[in-house]
């Protein structure tokens, strides 16, 4: 016990010893800035000092030494002297006249003294010396005692000394009851010893408390509460914990043994996909809806989705996007917010900081993700920009030369340069001069093909497709090409995606479409050369009858060039590969608790992840495996594909839908 007590008391020393050295440092340290404040007029002062001192001491020292040193100790110097005319013409020692030598010239002269005559002017000079004897001083023999040796002692033996008895006590006989006795006292006495010792022990530790609570002082609440809720404070422990939960989030085994043999796990493989997490946040996403989703271009494990407004929370924005990590499940990076609902969101491609969101209220709004919760930039309330809900958008162009391209429900395309949102840099005007109450197009989805910037197509409300250009080109006019009409869906147009221009195949004229007529279609572009000059309907190349319910989006897959994914009314993320099947999907699965899913998106790079979401709020990340990786004969199979379903649907007249046939457009108008 006594042991641990006095390491205790050890540690408390060392812990007041760096105490009073931290102390002594900072005095010390500020001695030093006060002495180095000071020491410029105090080395002036020193300088001034010495120089006086020098000048006083050299001339009193050269004044005595010349007084002190009679002149004959040099011979041939001429002295002080008494001249044999009156008058001034004695010299003084420095060459200068002087009047008083007359009367006093007697009584300085001394022996050895050269006199100096002068007679009429004349040069004759007489020098009389006379040598003083040298004083021999006497020497005088003293003889003195400095110290004493000490007397060498003197030891006399004698037959007395020698035969002198000594006189021993015999020991006393102890008892028994003296030896318990003095035990017990023994006892006793090591017992106080023991307890005055940890009395001291005790003390001390006390005191040494007391010195440590003096040392270390106590801050105030007021003091707490300032470094509380300083913004450094805050954005230390902000960025600390997503560390620490990223950390912890890691599925990573550090503990793994790989000396021994593991069994694999359940991995993603052909025909199967896998969950991997599912973003949620009670805070922020809580009753909100995913409106749209996207993959950073930059950070393979960030994504993005844009949610609606929480009806039970007025207090809060009505639109947000949350930035989520894969290695952040409890909360999101960053959280975006905005007066109305965000309705569409993309990453810039170009810049990963910046995300484009559209909005329910018309305004296209930039945030950054190096600034706070608002944004940075945003398109004004205005008849300059969109004054509708803003459903699609879409950046095109190069790293050097830019747009982003936004599409609204009053069939408004503006195009945007990032750096300036306060007007649109281009405005276009979709209409149609067929339609019966108004021109207008109500534009739903938009999608440009890979590598082109003017030509885009646009799904409309009313079910139709169109082909449209940004600018005037040869053959065709700025605006909507009202010629062309892509028809075959009899509900509002979800979603519209170009196939990606990837691999020894190009197959960027393929374009899917999803609607609320239950359906999938895939068509083929018309070519920009040939444009019609009447009325065209073309039809598609292929229907997908599979879903049950309203099918919400479409995405093809960026890396393999048949398979493509869906999400409907009913929760059902499906995934489809035409080079296996086009009758049923390869994959399909439930998402969540079976409620809708409005949005999908794959992941850029390679396309082994998929995003999800829908009305729930969750944003749901699947791993789709292998079945991302393309083998080399799928281009050539999908090629393959492409011919039998043009060929089945009669020359283009007519659509291939799963076998059922032509009579299909007559079954959906009663659905």
């Amino acid at each position: 016990m006594s042991e641990k007590r006095r390491a205790e008391i050890e540690a408390k020393r060392a812990k007041l010893a760096e105490l009073r050295k931290a102390r002594a440092d900072r005095q010390k340290a500020e001695a030093e800035r006060r002495a180095s404040e000071g020491s410029g007029s105090s080395v002036v002062r020193r300088d001034v000092d010495d120089l006086v001192s020098a000048l006083i001491g050299g001339t009193s020292s050269r004044v005595d030494s010349a007084a002190d040193s009679p002149a004959s100790s040099v011979p041939g110097t001429p002295s002080i002297g008494q001249s044999s005319l009156p008058g001034p013409s004695a010299l003084s020692l420095s060459g200068r006249l002087s009047r008083q030598s007359d009367v006093t010239s007697d009584t300085r002269l001394s022996l050895g003294t050269t006199l100096i005559h002068s007679q009429n002017g004349a040069t004759e000079n007489v020098i009389e010396r006379e040598m003083t004897p040298r004083v021999m001083p006497d020497l005088i023999d003293i003889e003195q005692e400095l110290f004493e040796l000490p007397q060498k002692e003197r030891v006399i033996y004698n037959k007395e000394v020698q035969t002198m008895e000594i006189e021993t006590e015999q020991p006393a006989a102890v008892s028994e009851e003296e030896i318990r006795e003095r035990i017990l006292r023994e006892r006793e006495a090591a017992e106080a010893e023991r307890i005055a010792h940890e009395k001291a022990l005790e003390a001390e530790s006390k005191q040494l408390d007391e010195e440590i609570a003096q040392e270390i002082r106590e801050m105030t609440e007021e003091e707490k509460l300032s470094i509380f809720s300083a913004p450094e404070f805050l954005d230390f422990v902000e960025q600390s914990t997503k560390i620490i939960q990223r950390a912890l989030n890691d599925n990573y085994d550090y503990i793994r043994d790989y000396t021994v043999g593991a069994e694999s796990g359940p991995e993603a493989s052909e025909g199967r996909i896998k969950c991997v997490c599912a973003f949620y946040d009670e805070r922020h996403t809580k009753n909100r809806s995913i409106t749209d989703i996207d993959w950073s271009p930059k950070y393979p494990e960030l994504s993005c989705a844009s949610y609606n407004k929480n009806p039970a929370a007025l207090n809060e924005p009505d639109g947000i996007v949350a930035v989520w990590n894969l290695h952040l499940l409890e909360r999101p990076e960053f959280v975006f917010h905005s007066q109305s609902d965000v309705l569409s969101v993309t990453f810039s491609p170009f810049h990963s900081n910046l995300i484009f969101g559209g909005t329910y209220s018309g305004q296209i709004l930039l945030w950054d993700t190096r600034s706070k919760h608002l944004p940075v930039l945003k398109t004004p309330l205005s008849a300059a920009g969109h004054t509708h809900p803003v459903y699609a958008m879409q950046m095109v162009g190069t790293q050097n030369a830019h747009n982003l391209i936004t599409s609204s429900t009053d069939g408004t395309v503006c195009s945007w340069l990032v750096d300036m949102l306060a007007q649109p840099q281009e405005t276009l005007e979709l209409v149609h001069a067929g339609h019966n109450k108004t021109s207008e197009v109500a534009i739903t989805a938009l999608s440009f093909p890979d590598n082109e910037t003017t030509t885009f197509w646009v799904g409309t409300e009313e079910g139709n497709v169109y082909q449209a250009n940004r600018y005037d080109r040869a053959g065709a006019k700025a605006g909507l090409n009202s010629y062309d009409v892509y028809k075959g869906h009899s509900g509002p147009v979800m979603g519209v995606h170009f196939h990606p221009s990837v691999g020894p195949v190009d197959f960027s004229d393929l374009f899917l479409t999803c609607a609320v007529d239950w359906t999938v279609k895939l068509w083929r572009a018309k070519s920009l050369a040939k444009p019609s000059t009447t009325v065209t309907q073309i039809a598609p190349l292929y229907s997908f009858d599979e879903a049950d319910d309203y099918v919400y989006d479409v995405k093809w897959h960026p890396t393999h060039p048949a398979l493509f994914g869906t999400v409907d009314g009913t929760g059902k993320f499906d995934i489809w590969n035409l080079n296996h099947d086009t009758e049923v999907p390869v994959v399909s699965t439930t998402v969540g608790s079976g409620r809708a899913l409005n949005k999908m998106r794959w992941e850029r790079k390679d396309g082994r992840r998929a995003a999800v979401g829908g009305s729930d709020g969750r944003l749901y990340i699947y791993d789709v495996g292998d079945m991302a990786l393309p083998r080399e004969s799928e281009w050539t199979d999908m090629q393959r594909t492409v011919a039998n379903m043009t060929s089945g649907g009669g020359g283009g007249g007519g659509v291939h839908t799963n076998g059922v046939g032509d009579d299909y457009g007559r079954l959906v108008a009663g659905r």
